[in-house]
């Protein structure tokens, strides 16, 4: 990987998300290299990616060059790669570019889409976890629109201007809230010849209530907003299959849609190597302890969302949100550092939540925070500022806040472009798909 071999301790961070990042400033400036990979060479604002799905964004305001992050910082390397095995005893990394050395290996890789088994929707579905992936939906739901203008079949038209969203979290109800947007202010004006008033947007959920990892007074409100936007919520259902054409439920339910949009789930993005038996938990997730140290290993850690640190106030290991990893990064490399100087003193990982929030619409958002629950407009200008002030850089943050305050004056959503068409082969159950 032509990175000098130096008698500094080495520190290998796999992930540029809020966790790796926030874990490179912290060792950046101190004696020791700092070596980033990563599948990317940004890293991406993921809380915003429904934006550029939905064409109020593009990817370029929510995405930022890794090297312009850390460029100023001495003995700091960044290189793009695809991490495929860990070898602990050997203390190296085996990568698409060529193995690599470690002294501490920092896992920070994220999550991933979970199917929960299910291959068929894994084949048919979309997801939006990355750029490509939120780009490849945006330019799916406006070929459909297109497709919808050259067919006299009033079903297929329906089925093209259907579309389903399995999870009720806050990506499912902020994309739901986005296309209900788009319905009323820009389909009527972009397709006049097409009856758009019978396009549909059904978020399907299989708990009681949407939001149900924020408060009660949160969830009911947001689902007061969704359907006054007209979006459909479907309650205590479980969505068993999709074979590119219809949706099927574990009832009698069904839903005929060429777009079903999967968001009911995360998983760990693991990676080969270690002795998962030993330290796996449910979802993926590696087991730490309190230092973010992954189990049975020394030298090896974990922070963001692929780290599952229990304790009695969370049993199941903290949320897997851009704050927790942002905190763990911060607090690891304050131990790190530590460790380097050969101190005892560390200091245990302790979240501290902020609080939640969720954007539905225009002038509509839920808010949690320790100590107050709000609604409405302010809750909707506080999301805007917090989101403003997390992005990276200042002209993303000035990108977006201008296009914020164009899509409120005009109401209109500039980026609805096709730039890369996206083209998904569909076969029957039996049949393989498969999706380019």
């Amino acid at each position: 990987m032509n990175i000098p071999q130096i008698t500094i301790p080495r520190v290998v961070i796999i992930g540029g998300g809020f966790a790796g990042i926030q874990l490179a400033k912290k060792l950046a400036k101190q004696e020791v290299q700092v070596v980033m990979l990563d599948k990317h060479n940004y890293h991406t604002f993921q809380p915003l990616l429904y934006q550029v799905s939905t064409g109020g964004l593009e990817p370029d305001s929510i995405a930022y060059p890794i090297r312009k992050i850390l460029s100023r910082f001495p003995n700091f390397y960044f290189r793009l790669a695809n991490v495929t095995r860990i070898d602990p005893e050997a203390k190296k990394l085996e990568t698409n570019i060529g193995p690599l050395k470690y002294d501490y290996l920092v896992l920070a890789t994220g999550s991933k889409t979970n199917f929960f088994g299910n291959k068929e929707i894994e084949l048919n579905s979309m997801i939006m976890k990355t750029v490509p992936e939120a780009l490849n939906l945006r330019s799916l739901i406006l070929q459909n629109f297109e497709k919808a203008l050259l067919t006299d079949s009033l079903d297929e038209q329906d089925a093209l201007m259907n579309f389903v969203i399995v999870g009720g979290g806050p990506t499912g109800v902020e994309l739901a809230g986005a296309l209900a947007e788009i319905k009323k202010g820009i389909l009527p004006k972009d397709y006049p010849d097409l009856d758009t008033r019978r396009a549909q947007i059904n978020i399907v959920q299989s708990s009681d209530r949407v939001l149900d990892g924020m408060s009660e007074v949160a969830s009911r409100k947001a689902e007061e907003f969704l359907e006054k936007m007209g979006v459909n919520i479907w309650k205590d259902t479980l969505v068993t299959g999709y074979d590119g054409d219809i949706v099927s439920t574990n009832s009698e339910l069904t839903f005929r849609t060429a777009t079903m949009i999967w968001a009911a789930g995360v998983e760990g993005a693991l990676i080969d190597g270690l002795k998962t038996s030993e330290c796996l938990l449910p979802g993926n997730r590696l087991k730490v302890n309190e230092f973010l140290q992954v189990s049975h290993y020394k030298n090896i850690f974990a922070i963001g969302d692929i780290a599952c640190m229990t304790s009695e106030d969370y049993p199941r290991g903290h949320p897997m949100v851009a704050q927790v990893a942002m905190q763990q990064g911060r607090n690891l490399g304050d131990n790190l550092l530590k460790i380097l100087e050969n101190k005892t003193d560390l200091k245990p990982f302790v979240y501290k939540d902020k609080g939640t929030m969720a954007t539905i619409g225009r002038n509509k958002a839920v808010v949690d925070l320790p100590s107050w629950k709000f609604q409405g407009f302010f809750a909707w200008f506080v999301w805007m500022f917090v989101h403003l002030l997390s992005l990276i850089g200042f002209r993303n943050r000035a990108i977006v806040f201008v296009n914020w305050v164009y899509n409120y004056i005009r109401f209109d959503r500039a980026a609805r472009l096709i730039i890369r068409p996206y083209k998904k082969e569909t076969r029957s159950k039996d049949v393989k798909v498969v999706a380019k």
